[in-house]
């Protein structure tokens, strides 16, 4: 391979390594944008029907607990609740009574927790807040099943990927 040649080469290489740079930057912005903007979508539903004792990270707790019953280590596994504190919220949510908690029975160290009648009205609330986002979702904003399909991969592999570094300290 001549001079040329090389130089070339490891300018392309240059080129799409700043390429992907620039790409991977705007997909972090992205993943931390879209976060923010869901919080904002619940709070303001919240707002739209006068509940002010619990603020949306809250709210979407209480969507991801379900029909479930679960510890506190549980839900900070599942990965739901960037920026905040899952015990203080759990605590909060319990104090509100929107979640029963109760030792469990294994081991009395732990506390499990599962949605009160009142919780249950949130999750509901949640639920059907995404109900609608479906029905406009394609016509309103132009996404469909193969766009999420392909997103929800992406974003797997990247998670995946981040996973790795941390476990394995690459």
């Amino acid at each position: 391979m001549s001079m040329n040649a090389a130089v070339a080469v490891d300018e392309t290489a240059e080129t799409d390594v700043s390429a992907l740079k620039a790409h991977y930057l705007e997909t972090l912005t992205f993943v931390e944008r879209l976060h923010r903007c869901l919080l904002d979508v619940i709070k303001d539903e919240l707002d739209r029907i006068g509940c002010d004792e619990i603020n949306s990270v809250q709210a979407l707790l209480l969507f991801n607990i379900g029909d479930a019953e679960l510890t506190a280590g549980e839900l900070r596994t599942r990965g739901h609740y960037l920026g905040s504190n899952v015990s203080y919220n759990l605590k909060k949510l319990v104090d509100t009574g929107y979640i029963h908690h109760k030792r469990s029975e294994a081991d009395r160290r732990s506390v499990r927790v599962s949605l009160t009648e009142k919780g249950r009205e949130i999750n509901e609330l949640v639920d059907e807040l995404y109900e609608r986002h479906l029905l406009s979702l394609q016509p309103v904003g132009e996404v469909g099943e193969d766009d999420l399909s392909v997103i929800n991969t992406t974003l797997r592999r990247l998670e995946r990927f981040w996973t790795d570094q941390i476990r394995y300290r690459l």
